[in-house]
């Protein structure tokens, strides 16, 4: 018996692991669901894709089994790399976003106001008053 099923398996290129339940239904009918999950996919609504359930006699599934899932399969494979491709591309967006902001930050320093001077002009002087050993009221420092 030739059924070809791993060649027709191989022919619909998708990317991550396909999984495949069979379970028998009433009146000799088979329940197959397809489920195609990526875990390269780092995007959570991934979870949010059903598996793609098929009902039918053994025959009927021979049938219209290849033609009902190849492309919806190759849909969702397609999806799950784009959401992938989106996700390495908002990382780096926000990353340049956080370089650009920083950088921009520090070239957007504001001139100093009149008050900050006279806080500079004031440390300056303290720190000069103190190297010459007295404090900011006159009288000499002990140092130890």
């Amino acid at each position: 018996m030739n059924t070809n099923f791993f060649n027709q398996i191989q022919t619909l290129d998708f990317t991550g692991v396909l999984q495949l339940n069979i379970s028998k239904g009433a009146e000799n009918n088979l329940i197959v669901s397809v489920l195609l999950n990526n875990e390269q996919c780092g995007d959570n609504a991934k979870k949010l894709i059903p598996p793609l359930t098929l009902r039918g006699t053994a025959e009927e599934l021979d049938n219209g089994f290849w033609q009902q899932i190849t492309t919806p399969i190759q849909k969702i494979s397609g999806l799950m790399v784009d959401m992938e491709k989106f996700q390495k591309q908002l990382e780096e967006v926000k990353k340049q976003s956080a370089i650009h902001k920083a950088n921009s930050d520090k070239t957007k320093a504001a001139p100093p106001t009149e008050k900050d001077k006279k806080y500079r002009d004031a440390l300056l002087k303290s720190e000069e008053l103190e190297k010459q050993g007295t404090s900011k009221s006159g009288r000499p420092q002990i140092i130890l």
